[in-house]
């Protein structure tokens, strides 16, 4: 698993293009210190259509307890994370389920029910990841519903993984507990 590190440049709006170097990874706090994190930072690398994206997350446990329905509420903005934002980076126009994105950088939250979650794409990804509140959501900017899937094993730590379909098209699968969702990503 790669960490990447931030600098203070990152935090100054992008936009990207395609030939752009994606940002490091947001963390906040002493660099030494993310080693001692109970949820530590991740990242995964995408290439799409011969372009790059980026997703930055930080990957809690459960400790075999449920927390998505409980910790999380059902019905409730939750950051699909831990500390800051989950954030997705794309050097290249794309389309995240059936949100058209320029290239730049986005954070993602989930609104998490029994049978349907909806996944939401905001603007800022300089925020921290909670509360998703009021003036966080007013820098909304799209959102779709997915179906969870269950996992037929058990997820204690928070992941998420790529899955090319193809040269311009794949998805982004998290996992955590007993919950797994398959999140479109397109290289328009």
């Amino acid at each position: 698993m790669h960490r990447f590190l931030c600098t203070a440049a990152w935090l100054a709006a992008l936009p990207l293009h395609a030939a752009a170097q994606l940002p490091n990874c947001p963390f906040r706090g002493a660099p030494d210190a993310l080693d001692e994190r109970p949820a530590p930072l991740d990242s995964i690398a995408i290439q799409l259509g011969g372009a790059e994206a980026k997703l930055c997350y930080g990957r809690p446990s459960a400790d075999g307890a449920p927390r998505v329905g409980v910790d999380f509420p059902y019905g409730a903005p939750w950051q699909l994370g831990a500390n800051e934002p989950t954030t997705l980076h794309v050097a290249f126009p794309a389309r995240l389920g059936t949100v058209n994105l320029e290239p730049g950088s986005y954070s993602l939250y989930a609104i998490p029910e029994r049978e349907n979650w909806t996944v939401v794409v905001n603007a800022n990804p300089n925020r921290w990841g909670l509360p998703i509140d009021a003036g966080v959501r007013a820098a909304d900017i799209g959102s779709f519903p997915l179906a969870p899937e269950p996992l037929t094993q058990y997820e204690d730590r928070l992941t998420f993984r790529f899955e090319p379909l193809g040269e311009r098209e794949g998805t982004l699968v998290f996992s955590w507990e007993h919950t797994s969702l398959t999140i479109p990503l397109a290289h328009r």
